[in-house]
């Protein structure tokens, strides 16, 4: 719990400040008006109540003035917090492009979080103190809601979407992860454990031994076939995948598509929903076949042959 403030949580990330800081002013001018408002009423009740029968209130004609001072102040102050809150909202939504890359799988009831160079966790975050992390979430079944309210941000984590957001821890310690999205009999129970750690003691605990997101992906290509269809040369069935990820993609119905995370996994899934050009629609659909867990290394080993091999889509 917060020292500074006991009726807050613990503040760990870099947006946690000013988070606080937009709420404690909102909160300060709710308050402030609110309380104007339920005086105002009070003491106007009582001045100009009726004191008799034959008492009747003047006419009154109104004020210009008045009017668009009660209306042009609030619509300044809403637009203060606005442009306040959507400047905030930005920045969180927007990762960093050093951030390292976590993947977070929910489900009833649990959170699996997968890290590139091995380790699963279930219902337990490890991350690096002072270190950008970026999250890619995604559900196996219902809405659920990823939230460590010591970094002041929680997310939506949506059946066949992914989402993301990022934070930059900035207080070792644990804290506690929730799912904030009602999902079933059982939701109250899907809890855990966020580690800050320092950065030095993140690496040790992170080269466990296990194999790395890329390897288990490229064990499942190999597995699935995908090689044989997917030639680096492009001379396959299929188009080639090397430098694939986040390139611009042609279809046969001439609309280009940025090739990112839900266009991989969209391709698996329903490979003839974005048919590229030149390529006839004969792979078949991997739904049912492949876990969500596994579709996320499969994109971790592809995003991995633009990195070691760095060529053209063909």
């Amino acid at each position: 719990m917060n020292k500074a403030m006991p009726l807050l949580p613990d503040s760990a990330s870099q947006f946690a400040p000013e988070i606080d800081r937009l709420m404690g002013a909102e909160i300060i001018f709710s308050v402030f008006f609110t309380t104007l408002i339920f005086l105002s009423i009070g003491v106007l009740a009582l001045k100009y109540r009726r004191k008799s029968e034959e008492d009747a209130p003047p006419h009154i004609h109104g004020s210009l003035i008045l009017e668009l001072a009660w209306t042009l102040i609030p619509f300044a102050i809403t637009l203060v917090f606005f442009v306040w809150g959507v400047h905030l909202y930005f920045r969180v939504y927007t990762p960093d492009p050093s951030a390292m890359e976590i993947f977070v799988t929910g489900k009833q009831w649990m959170w699996k979080i997968q890290h590139p160079e091995g380790p699963r966790e279930i219902n337990e975050l490890h991350v690096p103190v002072g270190r950008p992390v970026k999250f890619t979430m995604i559900s196996e079944d219902v809405i659920h809601s990823f939230f460590v309210p010591a970094f002041r941000v929680k997310n939506d984590v949506l059946p066949g979407r992914y989402t993301n957001f990022w934070v930059t821890p900035t207080q070792v310690g644990k804290y506690h992860l929730f799912c904030a999205e009602y999902c079933g009999t059982q939701h109250s129970g899907m809890i855990g454990t966020t580690y800050v750690m320092e950065q030095s003691d993140y690496e040790k605990w992170v080269s466990g031994g296990e194999e790395s997101m890329t390897l288990r992906g490229e064990q499942l290509f190999s597995q699935y076939g995908c090689a044989t269809c997917h030639l680096p040369d492009g001379k396959g069935r299929g188009p080639s995948l090397v430098g694939l990820f986040n390139s611009m993609v042609k279809l046969q119905t001439g609309a280009v598509v940025k090739a990112d995370e839900a266009y991989i996994r969209e391709s698996i899934l329903n490979p003839r929903a974005k048919v590229v050009e030149k390529f006839q629609p004969v792979m078949p659909t991997f739904q049912g076949l492949i876990s969500e867990e596994g579709l996320l290394q499969i994109i971790a080993y592809v995003k991995s042959l633009e990195k070691e091999e760095g060529g053209a889509q063909q």
